[in-house]
């Protein structure tokens, strides 16, 4: 076999292999021997089918898987050679490959990984934002825990509704006055001035007393689900039926055994917990990302190109599916095509470089990620998907590429742990929404 470089630049390799036709000749013909041995026809005893036969029958067969086996071995041998580490799955380029007699001749491109210098991390200095759960937000809690369990009483009295009160309704959606599918329905419960109808839709129902009925207006947001109605303009005849108003349950324990629970007072411990548990969170989120802009500013090596690509190719997927449903922040927006590209891409070439350099410390610091950790982990995401959690454990064991995708997060975590736990961290207590301000990231 004849391997020639024929690039050596930065991180990017490339060598011409040649493999001569008398070395393929002899492992396909060993090859062909091994499936005589065992194959199986009508009329002829095993092993004693004639090797023109199997060679008609399966020298394709056993040609392509030949050249699969030798392209790949030595792929694995020349990366074993070099002593590299390739950033991505190397490309192969087949420019000869015989089916009988010839040489096999392939192209093989790939960047490798740099060499990554762990920065002098003992002068790392880190804060641990921290929050307490106040009486009020327990308070909050239990008023909207107590607003979702409320009920309405019907109104006596004849007056128009106001903001707060449910409206009985039936109603008729019309598209250039013609009803549309989906438009009618019957004893329709509207809370006058609440959420989950189109916008104006239940705000022009204010004043409307039970009996009446009236017409209104509303145009549905542009990325309404149902794409014949997106940003159309439509009416809706409106018949008010009945008018109820809403009672808050008083909290107290009688509002804690409706909901299946002992006591106000268990409520309120489980309110605290899980604020405690939202809070801790948090405060991890804010350290984390102290610590990789420390990280950031001592990354010195170059990241694989290709590498960025990728990394940038799923930022950006991310970025036009917010664009065309509307969800793009006001400093995004203003940009130009030109400037958000770039502003994105050194976002993926920080997040390259710092994935890189995490990797390294936890390879020199021998940090693992367990087996229980990683089935963990396809047990979290097998529990996304409710009666297809077989399925997904299958999926797993046949992609080792999807486990690795899950070692990864993993392992960087890990890794994240040892450095907090190395520096020097000072605690301070903020508010919960000091401590909610995830500042925006590095560029």
């Amino acid at each position: 076999m004849q391997v020639t470089p024929t690039l050596n630049e930065g991180l990017k390799r490339a060598f011409t292999v040649v493999v001569p036709s008398a070395d393929l000749q002899a492992r396909r013909e060993a090859r062909l021997a091994e499936v005589a041995r065992t194959i199986k026809l009508p009329g002829f005893r095993p092993g004693k089918v004639p090797a023109s036969l199997v060679k008609q029958r399966h020298g394709a067969a056993v040609n392509a898987e030949l050249m699969e086996e030798v392209i790949n071995d030595t792929v694995g041998k020349l990366v074993q050679e070099q002593d590299v580490r390739p950033a991505m799955q190397p490309k192969v380029e087949l420019v000869s490959a015989p089916e009988s007699d010839g040489d096999l001749e392939f192209k093989i491109e790939m960047e490798i990984l740099p060499e990554i210098g762990v920065p002098d991390l003992s002068g790392l200095k880190l804060t641990r934002l921290t929050s307490k759960v106040d009486e009020e937000v327990v308070n909050k809690a239990l008023g909207d825990l107590a607003r979702r369990s409320r009920k309405f009483e019907a109104i006596e009295e004849d007056r128009a509704a106001v903001k707060g009160d449910v409206v009985c309704v039936d109603f008729v959606g019309k598209l250039d006055g013609t009803p549309f599918d989906g438009g009618t329905a019957e004893d329709v419960n509207v809370e006058i001035g609440g959420e989950g109808f189109i916008p104006g839709f239940a705000e022009q129902m204010e004043g409307m007393k039970a009996g009446e009925e009236r017409v209104i207006n509303v145009t549905f947001p542009e990325d309404y689900q149902a794409e014949e109605l997106a940003g159309k303009a439509v009416t809706f005849d409106i018949k008010a039926k009945s008018l109820k108003k809403p009672v808050d349950p008083e909290i107290n324990d009688d509002l804690a055994k409706e909901i299946g629970l002992d006591s106000i007072e268990q409520i309120r411990s489980l309110i605290t917990e899980q604020a405690e548990g939202e809070y801790k969170q948090l405060s991890r989120l804010r350290i984390k990302r102290e610590l990789l802009d420390a990280l950031s500013e001592k990354t010195d090596f170059e990241a694989p190109q290709s590498m960025v690509d990728a990394e940038f190719g799923q930022i950006w997927a991310r970025v036009e599916q917010d664009r065309e449903a509307g969800r793009m922040d006001e400093e995004d927006a203003g940009k130009d095509e030109e400037t958000l590209r770039a502003d994105y891409r050194r976002i993926a070439e920080r997040r390259v470089k710092l994935g890189l350099l995490l990797a390294e410390i936890g390879r020199k610091q021998e940090i693992q990620v367990s087996r229980e950790e990683l089935l963990g982990a396809m047990q979290q995401e097998a529990q996304r998907y409710p009666g297809q959690e077989k399925m997904v454990f299958e999926f797993f064991s046949k992609n080792p590429q999807a486990v690795e995708g899950l070692r990864g997060p993993i392992l960087e975590n890990k890794v994240v742990d040892y450095l907090i736990e190395l520096a020097d961290v000072t605690e301070k207590e903020v508010t919960p929404e000091e401590l909610a301000e995830i500042p925006p990231a590095e560029l």
